[in-house]
């Protein structure tokens, strides 16, 4: 799994009166635990955005103050007007240590069901996967070349390797949905074959 670098500073005082000072600053006030302590920090908003913005996961190696620490961003909460950042939890990782995150799913191949005339709905982008740092992928690949109309690809078609899917098994991923049109080409062919 790729990695982002970015850089904060340790929060000396917190409360209502040095957090809303660090949003007039525009920085977010941030707070990495699951180490042997918590550690609170802060970073500009701007820094956020290859890391929320986007459809990947990543993980963060953090310099606050030139101490280097490995995280995943757990948490983060919006301003409910204007969807500023107001605050990002960070959970500290160990490479001994299992994880649980959700990993991209990548789409490989052209099904035959879309080919025939079906539309392909995408039901999860993400899949929650628990597994030690080391053995995240970027994405988990789904070859859909043989999805037919009205068939889907659940969690229990994944195959996972190392990786152990916190998903239900019955969850759908992806379903092929047949379209008027499919169905109309169907009747048609139907037809076609009974005058014969």
């Amino acid at each position: 799994m790729k990695t982002i670098a970015m850089f904060g500073n340790a929060r000396t005082t917190v409360g209502k009166v040095s957090t809303k000072a660090l949003r007039t600053e525009g920085k977010v006030p941030c707070v990495l635990y699951g180490g042997k302590e918590n550690v609170q920090f802060s970073m500009f908003e701007p820094d956020f955005k290859m890391l929320v913005y986007t459809p990947n996961t990543y993980k963060v190696k953090l310099d606050i103050d030139g101490k280097t620490y490995h995280a995943f961003l757990k948490d983060i909460q919006y301003h409910p007007v204007n969807d500023a950042i107001l605050h990002a939890d960070f959970l500290e990782i160990s490479e001994n240590k299992p994880v649980e995150v959700s990993v991209p799913v990548r789409l490989v191949g052209n099904s035959i069901g879309v080919r025939q005339g079906g539309k392909l709905l995408v039901k999860a982008k993400k899949l929650r996967v628990r597994a030690l740092p080391a053995q995240l992928p970027d994405a988990i690949e789904l070859n859909i070349e043989t999805l037919e109309i009205g068939k889907s690809m659940k969690v229990a078609d994944v195959k996972a390797g190392d990786l152990q899917l916190l998903d239900s098994p019955n969850n759908p991923i992806v379903t092929i949905k047949t379209t008027r049109a499919a169905q109309e080409a169907a009747k048609a062919d139907d037809g076609g074959k009974k005058k014969k």
